[in-house]
């Protein structure tokens, strides 16, 4: 059985954290400058993606705490769930809300959303580092 007590990658949910927030800045900046526009089957698939993941971690979670080793998921799974709802979130706003393609609005909140959708993939990955006992050092 693969070591679930690690210590928690907090410089992995870090990564994840940096690396999110570059792609977000990113996403903002094309959006404003009308590179990119965001459709509403897009928006549709980040919020599918995103609730098929909060289902997916519902079951990974209780899967974790019956084999009785959870402090590693533990600090790996509030950054995966603040992506989870961010996406959630903002994908219902931009769905919600039409903006034109040069707004400073519709650009903060789609860069909102590149954030949040790339923190549920990298997070994600994380916590599939941390739950298969892997460690940084080379034993």
């Amino acid at each position: 059985m693969a070591n679930l007590s690690c210590s928690c990658r907090s410089d992995c949910a870090g990564l994840a954290i940096v690396a999110s927030l570059i792609l977000g800045i990113v996403a903002a900046f094309l959006r404003i400058t009308a590179v990119i526009t965001v459709t509403p089957a897009f928006l549709w698939v980040v919020f599918g993606i995103a609730v098929v993941y909060l289902a997916v971690t519902l079951v990974t979670s209780a899967i974790v705490r019956s084999a009785g080793a959870y402090s590693c998921v533990c600090s790996v799974l509030p950054v995966l769930l603040t992506g989870i709802l961010g996406s959630v979130l903002t994908a219902v706003i931009l769905l919600a809300v039409t903006f034109v393609a040069t707004s400073i609005i519709g650009a903060i909140i789609t860069g909102a959303l590149i954030f949040f959708f790339s923190l549920v993939i990298t997070s994600a990955a994380c916590l599939v580092k941390c739950v298969a006992g892997c460690r940084n050092n080379m034993d």
